[in-house]
């Protein structure tokens, strides 16, 4: 009684299963209907290159070069021109007219220090560019390789699903001769439906990642990686942090050079402005007396602009300060992620050496065992589960293992 509850409840879990199944089809189908449609596959350097092209942050950071670039233009900074009236009494009882014009035009090298400080200020916009568009690389490649490693275990669930369809086979076939009873016949059923079931989620998963791959690049083309790509990541061996390094000590240090150019300027304003005028006028109502006027502006009150320069020195020893605080991080960083490189490296090595041969091994033994009736149905699911946890236990290696060698390759950038 007992055993036909359980064949019962087996047989009530398999048909569950395959509604469920039939469910889930239905939606996924409307879900990833849209990813699948005209796919373009592409390498990992195209989508780096697309996603540098089409990302809106790297488009904005190009306007403010545009604009840095165009404001050098603006060096010269000559005061309003000085336009003024005087009508009245100012010569004798009769009313006279006075109209003067006046300019005064910077000295010495303020100009020349403005025009130096926009360069600098462009530049420093195309480091921050630089910065940007490295931290888009990193996202692009890690989105890839996790697309990737949704293929892998696409590709490990239709193999699931071979050998346990054929164990069913064997199972139907060992049950009609009388060799074993029905359980082992829907157990074999209820279980590659669930293999069924997980290739629908996995279709969802690998749809999430083709939209995350996708958000990055930036473009509304449903681009996905090509699957011809090495599942395994190709470090680039001793450039590791070259680039974080290089990105990160260009932009201090021309920031550092921002801050000296800003404190020259503020010196430079220190200096007088020559002014040039010309004037014409009435005298006792008769006309036209007319004459030119020079002058000097002295800034007598400079001790702002000497304030402001100095605050721009001080800025240049934060920078300073700060580059030497993210290179201490980025060093410790690389440490930490070269530890934890080698640990998976280490495993992954197991697994392609050793586990997956293993894993191989076990199912090509155990599948002519109980083909031939030398395996119990129990022993041969042991097996089996243990081989296939071999192969998980190896895409998850593989993915943990690209994960750390792309962030050894891109380590964070602190404080962007």
């Amino acid at each position: 009684m007992n055993n036909l509850i359980y064949i019962l409840n087996i047989k009530d879990l398999a048909n569950f299963a395959k509604k469920t199944l039939r469910i889930l089809r239905l939606i996924a189908f409307l879900l990833i209907s849209t990813a699948t449609f005209a796919q373009q596959p592409i390498s990992l350097e195209k989508a780096i290159e697309l996603a540098k092209t089409n990302n809106i942050d790297l488009k904005i950071a190009d306007k403010e070069i545009e604009k840095q670039t165009v404001l050098k233009k603006a060096a010269f900074q000559p005061d309003a021109l000085q336009v003024q009236y005087q009508g009245g009494q100012f010569n004798s009882v009769d009313y006279d007219h006075n109209v003067s014009i006046q300019q005064f035009f910077p000295l010495g090298n303020i100009t020349k220090a403005n025009r130096q400080l926009q360069e600098e200020l462009a530049k420093l916009a195309e480091k921050r560019k630089a910065l940007s568009s490295y931290e888009i690389e990193k996202a692009v490649t890690l989105a890839y390789y996790q697309y990737l490693y949704g293929v892998s275990i696409q590709k490990l669930n239709s193999e699931l699903n071979a050998i346990y369809t054929k164990f069913l086979k064997n199972a139907e076939l060992r049950f009609k001769t009388g060799e074993s009873g029905n359980i082992e016949v829907i157990s074999a059923k209820a279980k590659v439906k669930e293999i069924e079931t997980q290739k629908v989620q996995l279709e969802y998963d690998l749809a999430i990642y083709q939209k995350q791959l996708q958000f990055f690049i930036q473009t509304d083309a449903n681009i996905v990686p090509d699957q011809n790509t090495a599942l395994q990541y190709s470090l680039i061996e001793n450039q590791e942090n070259t680039k974080a390094e290089t990105v990160m000590t260009d932009f201090y240090q021309q920031q550092i050079l921002v801050y000296q150019k800003e404190a020259g300027t503020f010196k430079a304003l220190r200096t007088p402005k020559v002014g040039l005028g010309y004037f014409a006028q009435t005298i006792n109502t008769e006309s036209l007396f007319q004459g030119f006027t020079a002058g000097l502006q002295i800034p007598l009150f400079g001790g702002v602009n000497t304030t402001k320069a100095k605050a721009a020195e001080i800025s240049i020893s934060q920078s300073q300060m700060a580059l030497d605080k993210n290179k201490m991080i980025l060093n410790l960083q690389k440490e930490e992620l070269q530890n934890n490189f080698k640990k998976q490296q280490q495993n992954l090595a197991y697994f392609q050496n050793e586990g997956l041969h293993y894993a191989n091994q076990i199912i090509d033994t155990a599948q002519k065992s109980y083909a031939n009736g030398d395996m119990s149905y129990w022993s041969y699911i042991s097996f089996l589960n243990q081989a296939i946890d071999i192969k998980k236990q190896f895409a998850e290696a593989t993915h943990s293992y690209n994960q750390s060698a792309i962030e050894l390759q891109f380590p964070t950038i602190k404080n962007f």
